[in-house]
């Protein structure tokens, strides 16, 4: 591995920027299920859902719907022990799970989880007290006050531990601890409910009538030059998650739908482009789109085609304009999700869209073909006006790659000069022109610092695919690798996936894609950083293979 002299660290800011951006989407996250489970539960049970009093299918399941759903009439249902309150009229009706759900369960859980993120259990209990004074002070789902009050808890709670670190008597250890807590939490929920709640209440009406005027001067589209640019330095989950899920939460439990679950989620943009590369790409691209069609469309891992987005970057107007057009049709014709779409599958976009009903389903449906259809025919474009000279760059790709590697490294070499000299025709060539072309854009998003070569000084025991969230494009690498391993008879090495944001130092040999590896190497500084620019399909599992192979016969 290279190494350099450097005065800055390469791409600071936007390391920054995607720190930021995953610890927003990290709060959330972790808690998808429960939103998920919270938009069935409201799919199927509300008075207007599948099963309700008002089904759009007559499938009405009484008493079941207004038990869960909530409204129902105790004293004619029968049902006693549910927990009940006044409705219109001072009638007592079942309170159900729909309400209590958005109102208290999603809010805390979130607060839990920034909490841990700032400082561990005791940030997270902290959190979660402060949080439930800023929920019964306002009279609307607090997901914003949750992603701001839980880590500012966490951190007083870390900040008044600092205190009397070390000053405390043997034995009293365990009384300070509890005692310092609940007090604090006591203190932040009554700041909370009288100072913190109103705040919030007052920032999630102006952001709602934000929303609201964009929406009304059908402006919300543009969000899209924002939005599919950031996604492809992988800010999606910041965006989607960490913004657009909070405030679509809000709009989903005052009108069934919201149009912002799909800004970000639409696999239509993505889509398009891939299909651009499958008819119009050239090399490597070409041959692998479509298989990254699957992956992105059915398993709803966007994270698949940001390589080629990178690798040609004005597709990126390509994935401007057909995610503009997806939100231009939802916002025309009112489509919605119930609930997020998380992944960005179609499947998971069909769950969440079916809930308003068939005719919501038709237009996100819709969104989903248009967006796609202007992408690739935008992308097509860009393309084919390219192709003759993408072929030819194609043509002389290994060639160029060890030219840049020998200037990189500011020398020649044997190495460089046997490369050189192969076949580039040959298939083993081809992969090792990927693997050279893998370090230089390693060498670019490090400032020269790392090449994305492997270190056979540690013993590797555990491998880590870590990604932005841990759960999308890490864990389809993981899987492969995994196989892989598995295939050369290799045992003793687990393969893991992880959002970097937990990575813990416990890792031998830590894989990320390029854009990413920085992040990685300040969680992680002793492990070996390897460096891909596909999780799919990339020339260094075969070294991680070979590597852990040699390990293993050298100590046997």
């Amino acid at each position: 591995m290279t190494t350099a002299s450097a005065t800055k660290k390469p791409g600071g800011a936007r390391v920054a920027v995607q720190r930021f951006g995953t610890f927003l989407s990290g709060m959330i996250m972790p808690n998808i299920a429960a939103f998920i489970a919270w938009g069935f539960i409201t799919m199927l049970f509300i008075p207007a859902g599948f099963f309700g009093a008002n089904s759009p299918f007559g499938w009405h399941w009484a008493p079941v719907a207004e038990i869960i759903g909530g409204g129902g009439d105790p004293a004619v249902i029968g049902w006693n022990g549910a927990m009940t309150q006044l409705a219109a009229g001072d009638v007592s009706a079942y309170v159900g799970l729909v309400g209590p759900m958005v109102s208290y369960l999603l809010p805390l859980l979130i607060a839990n989880t920034a909490g841990r993120m700032v400082y561990g259990e005791r940030g997270g209990v902290v959190a979660t007290i402060a949080v439930m004074g800023v929920i019964v002070g306002t009279d609307i789902p607090m997901f914003l006050g949750a992603m701001i009050m839980g880590p500012i808890a966490a951190y007083a709670t870390k900040q008044m531990d600092r205190i009397w670190d070390g000053k405390i008597k043997p034995g009293f250890e365990m009384l300070v601890n509890n005692f310092s807590a609940g007090i604090l939490g006591m203190i932040l929920a009554i700041i909370g409910f009288f100072v913190f709640g109103p705040i919030m209440l007052g920032i999630s009406t102006v952001l709602g009538a934000a929303v609201a005027w964009l929406v009304s001067l059908g402006l919300l589209p543009l969000l899209s030059i924002i939005v599919e640019p950031a996604k492809v330095l992988f800010l999606n989950n910041a965006i989607n998650h960490g913004v657009f899920t909070p405030l679509g939460i809000e709009q989903a439990a005052d009108t069934g739908k919201s149009i912002l679950f799909l800004i970000e989620a639409n696999p239509g943009p993505g889509l398009g482009l891939l299909l651009a590369f499958t008819f119009f790409g050239v090399g490597a691209a070409k041959a692998s789109a479509p298989g990254a069609i699957v992956i992105q469309f059915f398993g709803g891992i966007h994270e698949i085609y940001f390589p080629y987005a990178l690798a040609k970057p004005m597709t990126i107007l390509a994935l401007i304009a057909g995610g503009a057009t997806g939100v231009a049709t939802n916002a025309l014709l009112g489509g919605g999700l119930a609930f997020p779409a998380a992944p960005g599958s179609i499947i998971a976009v069909t769950a969440a869209g079916i809930g308003p009903g068939v005719g919501n389903l038709v237009v996100v449906y819709l969104s989903v073909v248009l967006a796609a259809a202007v992408s690739f025919l935008v992308a097509a474009i860009i393309l084919r006006a390219s192709r003759k000279r993408d072929l030819l760059a194609d043509g002389d790709t290994f060639g160029a790659a060890i030219a840049q590697t020998e200037a990189n490294k500011g020398k020649a070499s044997a190495a460089m000069a046997a490369l050189r000299n192969s076949d580039s025709r040959d298939r083993a060539a081809e992969r090792d022109a990927d693997s050279a072309l893998d370090k230089l854009e390693t060498q670019a998003a490090t400032g020269g610092r790392e090449d994305g070569g492997l270190l056979t000084t540690k013993q590797v025991r555990s491998i880590v695919f870590a990604c932005d969230a841990g759960m999308g494009s890490s864990a389809m690498g993981a899987s492969v690798l995994r196989n892989k391993i598995k295939k050369a008879g290799i045992e003793g090495v687990t393969v893991v996936n992880k959002a970097i944001a937990n990575l813990d130092g416990s890792a031998d040999l830590i894989i990320t894609q390029n854009q990413l590896t920085d992040r990685a190497r300040q969680k992680s500084p002793e492990a070996i950083h390897v460096s891909v620019d596909n999780f799919m399909n990339s020339p260094k599992y075969e070294e991680v293979v070979d590597l852990v192979r040699d390990q293993h016969q050298d100590g046997a």
